[in-house]
């Protein structure tokens, strides 16, 4: 399987300093696809200026209604030297729509969340998710957060935007 035949890969905002200002990702739409993994990347910072994502739902790729989506499950890859990591660390937290590292700022970390589009508020009308990450302070970080959404609902080529309703 390819995966740009098989799915979607959208930046919810490109590799910029987490420490210019917050940084709000784009939001995308699960109408067409039934999952969607949020991968945050980040370089090494000081001690004391951890990221922390937020995630958060909506009717729409404009954020109408937004409001928390919450999560328990955060897998990791963070350490001095993020090629010598091989294996996700599958960490659990309180269900919160918000997830921080106490080592986060001076480590190199991936962070992956993941939702099926059935975990969302959809009896609501909520179909569309962001994710944000704060201003880290006052020294330079760089991050991005990628979106990645898989399992169409409906095959074709190219695969459908998430950027649209």
């Amino acid at each position: 399987m390819r995966l740009c035949e098989r799915g979607q890969l959208i930046s919810a905002f490109v590799p910029v300093n987490l420490a210019s200002a917050a940084q709000t990702g784009d939001w995308v739409s699960l109408k067409l696809f039934k999952h969607i993994a949020i991968v945050f990347t980040k370089g090494a910072g000081v001690s004391g200026e951890d990221p922390t994502i937020t995630v958060q739902q909506a009717t729409d790729v404009s954020g109408t209604d937004a409001k928390a989506l919450t999560f328990t499950d955060i897998y990791v890859k963070q350490g001095a030297a993020l090629n010598a990591i091989g294996q996700f660390t599958k960490t659990t937290q309180s269900a919160a729509n918000t997830y921080t590292s106490a080592t986060g700022g001076e480590e190199q970390a991936t962070w992956v969340i993941e939702f099926d589009a059935d975990e969302l508020d959809v009896d609501n009308g909520f179909d569309c998710v962001n994710a944000s990450v704060d201003d880290v302070g006052d020294t330079s970080q760089i991050g991005h957060i990628l979106y990645i959404l898989t399992e169409p609902r409906y095959a074709s080529e190219p695969m459908p935007s998430a950027i649209v309703d």
